[in-house]
């Protein structure tokens, strides 16, 4: 599922399910998760996370055939992409996104989980929920609001259009594009040997510093996380959440009869 290779302290963690469009199942997070803890434990200096683009996709994102059907929440605090996506978070020593493919749903998360992004110029972003009927979460929200701005947020979520790797540069979602043929020269460039020659050790300390501050300002009541809780179990154990998984499996448009007035149910 995954490859690693680590030259002159950089991890290279490719994802070689390309025949799968790279889905984020719960194995291929696993062995994401194992591949960066261990560049981690073999003191490199940072992490370049890629993708075998297959049909120009880098990855598909959440796979739709693990989403329960049982009542269950799709994206409860434990579940692997959960883990993967607060591990990249947290490891002490940055991740690279390498974009060079159209990114959907849950790998568009994984990719504003890395610290920085680099992306071709015919990469796409898209956040996806809204197509399958998945109320994402809280903490999901907050990261793209954080990275984003409200509005941007709202627009990539509420209409689940991709923008392209200009648009989201300009709205600060990556950090540089360039052509495909160019982007390892600019990685290089840019991010791996300013992060050969800096203290690891000073960088580590200052990606802890940003990882709590960014969580400072979203200090909610426990009535706003109930609240938060309830519109989402609505919406898992609703009928509109398994038409959309249906549908995709079905290869069809999804008939969608939930309304917005159920929430005040």
């Amino acid at each position: 599922m995954v490859s690693t290779e680590i030259i002159d302290r950089i991890a290279f963690v490719t994802m070689q399910n390309g025949k799968h469009f790279n889905c984020l199942s719960e194995e291929m997070c696993e062995a994401l998760s194992e591949a960066i803890q261990a560049a981690y434990k073999a003191e490199c200096v940072g992490i370049v996370l890629k993708a075998e683009v297959n049909k120009g996709v880098w990855s598909a994102g959440h796979d739709i055939h693990e989403l329960p059907l049982d009542g269950t929440d799709p994206l409860a605090y434990e579940v692997p992409m959960e883990r993967l996506l607060r591990l990249v978070q947290d490891v002490p020593i940055p991740v690279i996104a390498y974009a060079n493919g159209t990114v959907w749903g849950g790998a568009c998360d994984l990719c504003l989980s890395c610290d920085m992004i680099v992306a071709s110029d015919n990469a796409t972003f898209a956040i996806t929920p809204a197509k399958i009927g998945i109320p994402y979460n809280a903490s999901g929200i907050m990261h793209f609001i954080n990275q984003l701005g409200i509005n941007k947020a709202r627009e990539m979520f509420f209409t689940a259009n991709p923008i392209t790797a200009q648009d989201a540069l300009n709205v600060g979602l990556i950090n540089h594009v360039a052509p495909e043929d160019e982007l390892d020269q600019l990685l290089e460039e840019k991010f791996l040997a300013p992060l050969r020659r800096n203290s690891v050790l000073s960088i580590s300390a200052i990606k802890r510093q940003f990882r709590i501050l960014s969580r400072a300002a979203t200090v909610l009541s426990s009535e706003h996380f109930e609240r938060i809780n309830a519109y989402r179990t609505k919406v898992y154990r609703g009928d509109d959440y398994k038409e959309g998984i249906t549908s995709f499996f079905e290869k069809r448009p999804p008939e969608y009869k939930g309304k917005a007035s159920d929430l005040d149910e």
